[in-house]
């Protein structure tokens, strides 16, 4: 009896994991967007830098230190381990766009009309102090506040239009991808 029992219970197991499967097939698709950066906890967070415990990454060999991700920045040549990872993406109209944060600072998935300098204008080229207007006002515009993904976090997008779409990074605006939309 306790055999037929749990021989009941399985199958009734297996009735339901194959109609959440086959319910699931009709959800819509993920694609995922990585933001990487390479900070290096020792400059970042030290008393002349960001600030105690800005960069949080666990990375081996994250090498790039504070004055040189300035200076790389202001010479027009910002580092490529900082970026987003696709640079270019196609997706389907409906597709969830899920951005992760597995870099050790605070970055924005913030949407452009056109690429641009960001709101923190030593991180421009040159120290450019014009600034596009989606990343004008920086975090104290709820607009811009609220494509921010801290450390270990993601955000999720929704709801694109057919067409391509440019997002880049309002504190690093080296950090860019364009979404393409089917």
């Amino acid at each position: 009896m306790c055999k037929l029992v749990t021989l009941i219970l399985l199958t009734g197991s297996l009735i339901t994991a194959g109609g959440t499967r086959a319910s699931a097939q009709g959800q819509p698709g993920f694609a995922q967007v990585v933001a990487l950066d390479e900070c290096d906890p020792a400059t970042f967070n030290a008393p002349t830098g960001a600030g105690p415990d800005f960069c949080k990454n666990v990375a081996l060999g994250a090498s790039t230190t504070l004055s040189n991700l300035f200076a790389e920045a202001a010479a027009g040549t910002p580092d490529p381990n900082w970026d987003f990872e696709p640079d270019t993406l196609a997706i389907k109209q409906g597709t969830i766009l899920s951005v992760v944060n597995q870099g050790g600072e605070p970055h924005t998935f913030t949407e452009v009309k056109e690429f641009g300098n960001g709101f923190l204008p030593p991180l421009n080229p040159g120290g450019a102090t014009t600034v596009i207007p989606e990343c004008a006002g920086g975090f104290s515009k709820v607009a811009v506040a609220r494509t921010r993904i801290l450390q270990g976090s993601q955000l999720q997008i929704t709801g694109l239009s057919k067409g391509k779409h440019l997002f880049q990074c309002c504190i690093h605006p080296w950090m860019r991808i364009e979404v393409d939309v089917k």
